[in-house]
């Protein structure tokens, strides 16, 4: 199997890193393509890639493509691989907003797997979404999914539309959690916390309430029971979210970062 990742940016590079880093290529290099020079230098010393520069001397030879250039150059590229396709090659899109259909049509290709990566991915904590055309056999859906488990889990979704969803949850949702550690940063370092004091109080504070919730059958609400007393300090807290409607607002911005993924898919078009 001969994967082949185009676009060595920010998403591109981690899947690169991940696919590469374990076994599931059996010891064949991943070959990456990108239209930067200075990134292609960069990467042209490490064991586990071969760089290329012309989409000619790659794209043919792959098996799987990953495609992991920003949506607004998706034209560009699609106008640079057409003609240098096939039939049996897979391409997996980790491209927001893009369409399983505007890649079939614009690469006259079938086997098309549409992802919703994030960006904990960076460091094997990721979680992809995906789904597939129908022409995407389970041997070869089996065989991307063991592809985008190297960054960490992912999840078979029906259809598009909860890829769009994903985008809400998942995708954007790395930094509602920042949005929050920011604020609880903050108010540590105006009760006169350093920074560092800071940090750690707020960062191993997540850190372990993710764990407790993982390890558990436990829902969140159990948990906030749990730790909030009736007139405690915690319940304090609580009831003040609850006074100025949090939850709802939380809730809001995850539809709002759904519905503008739906809105860039039909910009896209």
């Amino acid at each position: 199997m001969k994967v082949l990742v185009i676009g060595a940016g920010n998403m591109g590079l981690t899947y690169a890193e991940g696919m590469a880093s374990s076994p599931v290529l059996n010891r064949k290099k991943l070959m990456i393509n990108d239209v930067s020079a200075d990134i292609l230098e960069l990467l042209s010393d490490r064991d586990e890639f071969v760089t290329f520069d012309k989409l000619d001397d790659c794209l043919p030879k792959a098996d799987i493509v990953f495609l992991g250039v920003k949506p607004y150059h998706a034209d560009d590229l699609f106008s640079r691989m057409k003609g240098l396709v096939n039939e049996e090659q897979i391409f997996v899109s980790l491209m927001a907003g893009v369409t399983i259909q505007q890649i079939q049509d614009n690469l006259g290709v079938s086997k098309v797997v549409r992802t919703m990566p994030n960006l904990p991915a960076k460091v094997g904590k990721g979680v992809t979404s995906y789904t597939a055309s129908k022409e995407v056999s389970r041997v070869e859906l089996l065989m991307v999914r063991n592809l985008l488990d190297t960054t960490g889990e992912s999840i078979h979704v029906s259809n598009e539309e909860f890829i769009n969803k994903s985008t809400g949850i998942s995708g954007s949702g790395p930094a509602y959690v920042f949005y929050f550690m920011q604020s609880m940063l903050e108010a540590a370092k105006k009760m006169g916390f350093s920074d560092h004091d800071s940090k750690v109080l707020v960062s191993t504070t997540f850190e372990g309430a993710v764990e407790l919730f993982n390890q558990s059958d436990l829902t969140p609400q159990t948990w906030m029971n749990r730790v909030a007393s009736k007139g405690g300090t915690t319940r304090a807290a609580l009831d003040s979210m609850e006074d100025n409607n949090v939850k709802e607002l939380i809730k809001d911005a995850a539809f709002a970062a759904f519905n503008r993924a739906v809105e860039i898919g039909e910009e896209e078009k």
